[in-house]
């Protein structure tokens, strides 16, 4: 995720990721730059188009454009929506690992030093797991094994943040049973790791339930239709300025639909995506704190 100052109007203009937008959408800007000039040259030199008998079209497409923006609007509202979420879910993750851990740690005594640095690992490996999961799959290099077997055992489940998950809740319940924790500390425990499956699977939720494809096509039909029926719009009142005019409208227009691409799905490695890597980090440290 980029960081930046808000009240730094030129670092934000020409930034990096500009040029960025600039190098995706070049193709589409460079065809509609030579299509509208080469439509301009056939309709002003070989057909004669002035303005007594060839009437601009710039009224249909600004009602277009009304109802375009309506849909660019709830589009980008659409997937700032999915990425704030993922945001809200991600501190929630966050609130709970320190909870759990600080229960855990107040639950075990100081002087178990297994059990504490187990937790320990556990909740970060936990964390490293959902957030690679719910990527391309977890890098078992990210891991910090408990023991000797870990490794291995994770190899054999598709699933592995459940694994973990899993072997959590097993081991609350053997302190349990070994009379380490009380009846009412299990019931605690037991919430805070409910609380890790429930941000995950709302995590997942938002990874594996894209927006609409009826939606998403008519959209990008929609600005397509608009964007080459533009240069008919300021033809024979623009003249060759016609072609400047629609590839900045063009930019603008598939800019918009191409950073609600971005943040539609806010867990993978573009530039806006949520910053996965730093907040499994800073949970790794917060645990390692709390139980070490």
């Amino acid at each position: 995720m980029v960081t930046y100052n808000p009240k730094q109007w030129m670092s934000l203009i020409f930034h990096s990721y500009s040029k960025r937008v600039l190098y995706t959408l070049w193709p589409a800007l460079a065809f509609m730059a030579v299509y509208t000039a080469v439509l301009c040259y056939i309709l002003i030199y070989h057909f004669d188009i002035d303005h007594a008998h060839f009437q601009p079209t710039v009224a249909m497409h600004q009602l277009l454009g009304v109802v375009l923006g309506l849909f660019l609007v709830f589009r980008t509202n659409t997937a700032y929506d999915r990425w704030w979420e993922g945001r809200r879910l991600w501190g929630g993750m966050v609130n709970s690992t320190r909870t759990f851990a600080m229960k855990i740690g107040a639950a075990i005594s100081l002087e178990d030093h297994e059990e504490r640095e187990w937790f320990a690992k556990m909740i970060a490996n936990f964390v490293f797991a959902m957030k690679e999961n719910l990527r391309t799959g977890v890098q078992l290099a990210e891991m910090d094994p408990p023991d000797d077997k870990f490794i291995d055992d994770l190899k054999k489940f598709k699933h592995k943040p459940n694994r973990i998950a899993s072997l959590m809740h097993r081991r609350v319940n053997d302190l349990y049973r070994a009379g380490k924790i009380t009846g009412d500390q299990l019931i605690n425990l037991d919430k805070e790791l409910k609380d890790f499956l429930d941000h995950m699977g709302a995590c997942e939720r938002i990874r594996n339930t894209p927006i609409p494809y009826s939606y998403m096509m008519y959209m990008k039909k929609f600005i397509f239709i608009y964007i080459i029926t533009l240069p008919f719009g300021f033809l024979s009142s623009s003249g060759y300025l016609t072609i400047p005019i629609v590839v900045l409208i063009s930019f603008i227009l598939l800019s918009v639909e191409l950073i609600a691409e971005e943040i539609e799905d806010p867990f993978g490695r573009d530039i806006n995506d949520l910053p996965l890597d730093d907040l499994a980090g800073k949970i790794r440290e917060n645990t390692r704190e709390i139980l070490l």
